[in-house]
């Protein structure tokens, strides 16, 4: 019986080891970065007025490299030069799961913010220009 609860201690303690290593790693942001962002049907829904083109991407990218770079990188990938300074993941743009979801749901997202990602209808007031943004976003699928 004392061996079978020394097993448990001590498997407990490897457990709990084993994620406090992960957490030092990670900057414990693995712990921190899943909650759900829940976007209202109402702008799920949104169609994106701007048409794809040239000019809307190029007009994106540039947005993108003055506001969003510096965190979620070159690519999107989540590794800017501020990520690692983060509490909480920027995420991956070029993901299937960040590219399944619709223009209305990016742009929702984009222009109110969350937590460290403060609300970019104040930083790009203009919605044609976040329009832009979430079309140069498109851009970074794997």
């Amino acid at each position: 019986m004392i061996n079978m609860k020394k097993k448990v201690i001590s498997t407990v303690v490897f457990a709990f080891g084993a994620m406090f290593m992960v957490g030092i790693i990670t900057g414990f942001k693995s712990f921190t970065d899943k909650k759900p962002w829940p976007v209202p049907d109402k702008d799920k829904n949104v169609k994106n007025p701007i048409a794809t083109s040239a000019a809307s991407i190029k007009e994106g990218k540039t947005l993108y490299e003055e506001h969003c770079k510096s965190c979620h990188g070159t690519k999107g990938l989540g590794d800017g030069t501020k990520a690692t300074n983060l509490k909480t993941e920027p995420g991956d743009f070029s993901s299937t799961g960040f590219q399944s979801q619709t223009d209305g749901a990016i742009f929702y997202k984009t222009s109110i913010g969350r937590d460290e990602m403060k609300p970019f209808n104040k930083k790009i007031p203009d919605a044609d220009d976040r329009w832009n943004l979430v079309n140069y976003m498109r851009t970074l699928k794997k």
